[in-house]
């Protein structure tokens, strides 16, 4: 086959070209190579039907966009993961004190990205916020008591997350929610809840999935809540919000809990239009981009990508094809031993590399994710977005400080 310059043919005619050529290769042939030899990537593959939607709206808030309400108030972060609400947080203007993470390769990632900042983590520390008498005595030197800043707090999610157990058979004893019975993440919550009521912090933020306010009736959650409002503090109802609402090319659920021990009154942000995730989809990253490498394919997999309408799902694959003028469906963590998965391009078929999901996410381009792929996605998709943080920032800022 005669190479071809894609910008010079109509997409009709390279879909035809493209499907001569994956009917001449083999199933099991990796597509990345199969193209190379005609001197073509993986980019120059297009959709049966494509480029039929362009999203023509606004683009997306950035970090950038929110000012700098926090004013240097300090804040303390525990199960950071890779960093998404404290990033929000830092471009309101809060100052980070300290972070607490489990994870190793999670570490890494903060470390490279904020090396100023105080991780508390593997290897130099256990970061595991269960063991509270070692995160006393180990954030003692470095805050007041009472503190007067922000704690904020995800206990892992995968206990009362339904994509979680999405991902199972009904029939199978992994499928209900375990939640506060899970054995090793369950109980987390309560020990954030004990770490509030010994710094006493300002203001705290419980952030999770909705299943945790669902979660037995809401008694387990109702009992943090009447904890913390024994000690003093002022709770708000626990809100779910959808990052959608709030100019993210995404849709994704979280609750936020927010209380205080000062006087303060904390307001819901004004909802915003919705951004299709073509806005931070279209534009490709370059060559020298982060975290921007794409899994390799099977020609049997692009086969069945390639005819899938916008919206649509391969049921083999379970993998969508996005809209570019709807906001994506949840960008997704994958399992702590497998995962990797995105989904499909909404003009490429192939899935997403961690780049273009972190763009879901409202991650800055040179926010670098550390660990093998598998764990990249992991990050991106257990994060808070950065900019669902700041919107939770502003708000905090306004009412307490």
């Amino acid at each position: 086959m005669l190479k071809k310059n894609p910008n010079s043919i109509t997409p009709e005619d390279l879909y035809s070209i493209q499907s001569t050529l994956l009917q001449s290769s083999g199933e099991k042939e990796v597509i990345e190579s199969v193209m190379a030899n005609e001197g073509w990537t993986i980019d120059d593959l297009v959709y049966e039907k494509s480029r039929a939607l362009t999203w023509k709206g606004a683009k997306p808030a950035t970090l950038k966009s929110f000012k700098k309400r926090g004013k240097g108030v300090p804040l303390v972060s525990f199960f950071t993961g890779c960093g998404g609400m404290d990033l929000g947080f830092e471009a309101v203007g809060f100052e980070n004190k300290a972070a607490f993470e489990f994870n190793e390769i999670f570490c890494k990632t903060l470390r490279v990205n904020r090396p100023k900042w105080n991780i508390f983590g593997p290897p130099t520390h256990n970061g595991d916020v269960s063991k509270t008498k070692e995160i006393v005595e180990q954030l003692t030197p470095i805050i007041s008591k009472p503190f007067d800043g922000v704690f904020v707090g995800g206990p892992p999610c995968q206990p009362f997350s339904i994509a979680a157990n999405q991902r199972f058979s009904k029939s199978g004893e992994n499928f209900k929610r375990v939640g506060f019975q899970h054995a090793q993440n369950g109980n987390l919550l309560f020990d954030f809840v004990d770490l509030v009521v010994h710094f006493r912090p300002a203001v705290f933020v419980i952030e999770n999935v909705p299943g945790l306010r669902d979660l037995d009736g809401g008694k387990q959650l109702g009992e943090a809540i009447r904890t913390l409002q024994a000690e003093g503090y002022n709770v708000e109802e626990p809100e779910v919000w959808d990052a959608a609402d709030y100019g993210i090319p995404q849709y994704r659920q979280r609750m936020f809990v927010v209380g205080g021990r000062k006087e303060g009154l904390f307001e819901m942000p004004s909802k915003r239009e919705h951004v299709g995730c073509g806005s931070v989809l279209n534009d490709l990253p370059g060559e020298d981009a982060l975290n921007h490498e794409t899994r390799n394919h099977y020609v049997q997999s692009i086969k069945r990508y390639r005819v899938l309408d916008y919206g649509k799902r391969d049921q083999l694959g379970r993998v969508d094809r996005l809209t570019p003028t709807r906001p994506s469906k949840t960008v997704i963590a994958g399992g702590t031993n497998g995962g990797g998965r995105s989904h499909l391009h909404p003009e490429i078929p192939r899935t997403l590399s961690v780049r273009e999901c972190a763009r879901l996410q409202t991650f800055p381009d040179n926010y670098k994710f550390i660990g093998p792929n598998a764990r990249q996605f992991t990050q991106v998709g257990n994060a808070v977005p950065p900019v669902l943080a700041a919107t939770l920032a502003s708000q905090i800022a306004k009412a307490y400080f």
